[in-house]
């Protein structure tokens, strides 16, 4: 098995994302990660979906999404050519004796403190899978108390966008065929009455 990271554009709209997480579930398939936020246009929603699947079975979750009504656009990015993020936070131990080197390993992960108690630290970390990874096993002898961890978020390199000519086109149901108009009917005039 290996990971794929799917960015897909959504109608946004309220149930697209059971839709979606519920086409994975029917297809055996636990989402590693998943991530859903707006767009540029706010009527779009984007969300970020890390898999571990076979590749041939990925594609076949693929031509089902793209089924899906509220679908706009499918897009497997490649690790290389995109550039992804995940955020944690985290809650360390750290009193007067271990502070000092608890501050000393968030500098060197180039984390950010966002909270401070007498007995912990609350830290955020940004970065790949492998940054946060790295950085829990080097906090954890100080003891975590608390964690969280956000999905991952990718975007592709360059200046290409994924929501450039992707917003197709809103299906207009065709009127039905006006029929030729009947030619007016020659009514034979009433007779006059006399009173």
């Amino acid at each position: 098995m290996s990971r794929h990271t799917l960015s897909v554009l959504v109608e946004n709209k309220p149930g697209v994302l059971a839709r979606v997480a519920g086409l994975f579930s029917r297809r055996g398939f636990n989402i590693d990660s998943l991530a859903v936020g707006p767009t540029e246009n706010p009527e779009v929603s984007r969300m970020t979906i890390a898999v571990n699947v076979e590749d041939s079975p990925l594609e076949q979750v693929t031509k089902q999404l793209n089924k899906l009504v509220e679908v706009i656009k499918i897009v497997e990015l490649d690790p290389d050519m995109s550039v992804s993020c995940e955020l944690l936070l985290v809650k360390v131990k750290a009193d007067t004796a271990t502070r000092g080197q608890v501050l000393e390993v968030v500098q060197l992960f180039r984390a950010k403190v966002v909270d401070v108690a007498t007995d912990a630290v609350t830290i955020q970390v940004t970065g790949n899978r492998g940054k946060l990874e790295d950085f829990l096993r080097v906090v954890q002898p100080f003891g975590v108390r608390e964690l969280v961890q956000s999905g991952m978020v990718a975007i592709g390199r360059g200046g290409r966008s994924i929501s450039e000519r992707t917003l197709r086109p809103v299906p207009v149901p065709a009127l039905p065929a006006a029929r030729p108009a009947a030619p007016p009917v020659a009514r034979p005039a009433a007779p006059a009455t006399s009173a």
